[in-house]
């Protein structure tokens, strides 16, 4: 049987999330492509077990995550009866709706029968009762805005979520979710946009400075950037790479000799810090405190170990981001 670590909550730092009580570490782990029924399931249970064992808390997944789609959850939802059960109320669990994920018009996007239907799939798939955060994974175009939101709060109402969050929302859409939210009496917690060193999409289009007047909580998507930030592609693309395989989310081609030599200059700030480029990448994503938690995936225990080693030196000088930018605007 799976014990906890002792020490687990004394070294990674934890972050209150906007005006709420909840706190969430610094680093999340995301079961996005690494938890499904092509890994080894021993494998993946050494993953959520470190990750506890370090003070990782927050399990983030979505209805689609997976492959195939709901495989994700079903894979934590074991984890869950066989080593987690009795660390439930120490863990914070989280999953969104809003992608497909069965035939037919209320298979995805934002409809009140397509919100709640899945959350209730969900909670079938991981064998609980509610989960800690339930997100609208994107903004619906043809759904009113107030039929999404109301949905999310007929899941807190309903007890099958603690907190609602969205993700994927520009600034305008956050805030006018975060009055909706308000007026039902559900506070909005947190939003989960994808923002990096190298896509800083939620500060030019003023998300971050939406989300500080709102004090709603956020949490980074992608801080790695499908892997660029990790140092894989310094010598170019490996053959066991993201980018060399049939993945829509990294093209071959997007791995430009520009961007290889941009990679490898902030690899060298990186080492002049002590750190590797994807654990610089992290603390950069956490610098200021802007930024509730950065969501990590991880195909082994190692490659988790390193990436909470970040939160070892989360400081930048201003000439080393003054250099990064630099280098990012190339």
């Amino acid at each position: 049987m799976y014990t906890a670590h002792p020490d687990r909550y004394a070294d990674l730092p934890y972050r209150r999330t906007g005006r709420s009580g909840l706190k969430l570490p610094a680093l999340s782990l995301g079961l996005w492509h690494n938890f499904g029924p092509d890994r080894p399931a021993e494998a993946q249970r050494a993953i959520l077990r470190r990750a506890f064992d370090l003070g990782v808390t927050h399990f983030d997944l979505a209805n689609n995550y997976g492959p195939p789609p709901g495989s994700a959850e079903s894979a934590l939802g074991e984890a869950l009866r066989t080593d987690f059960a009795r660390y439930r109320d120490e863990l914070v669990v989280s999953t969104k709706a809003g992608y497909l994920m069965w035939p037919g018009p209320y298979g995805e996007w934002g409809s009140r029968k397509s919100v709640l239907s899945s959350l209730d799939q969900s909670l079938g798939r991981m064998g609980l009762e509610y989960v800690d955060i339930f997100y609208s994974h994107r903004p619906d175009p043809e759904t009113p805005l107030e039929e999404t939101m109301g949905a999310l709060h007929s899941a807190v109402q309903q007890g099958k979520a603690l907190y609602v969050g969205v993700s994927n929302y520009s600034a305008e859409q956050t805030r006018e979710a975060a009055r909706i939210l308000g007026e039902l009496g559900t506070p909005l917690l947190i939003h989960q946009p994808r923002y990096s060193m190298l896509d800083r999409r939620p500060e030019s289009g003023g998300l971050l400075d939406a989300l500080d007047e709102l004090r709603v909580g956020s949490i980074a998507y992608s801080p790695l950037e499908q892997g660029l930030l990790t140092g894989r592609y310094l010598d170019g693309i490996p053959e066991d790479s993201r980018a060399a395989s049939d993945s829509p989310f990294l093209k071959s081609d997007a791995v430009t000799e520009e961007l290889v030599g941009r990679l490898r200059a902030l690899d060298g700030i990186a080492k002049s810090r002590g750190q590797s480029l994807a654990q610089m990448a992290l603390a950069w994503v956490l610098r200021g405190g802007r930024v509730t938690s950065a969501l990590v995936g991880a195909s082994s225990p190692r490659q988790l170990e390193d990436s909470v080693s970040a939160v070892a030196n989360l400081d930048f000088g201003a000439d080393e981001l003054a250099r990064i930018d630099e280098i990012v605007n190339q």
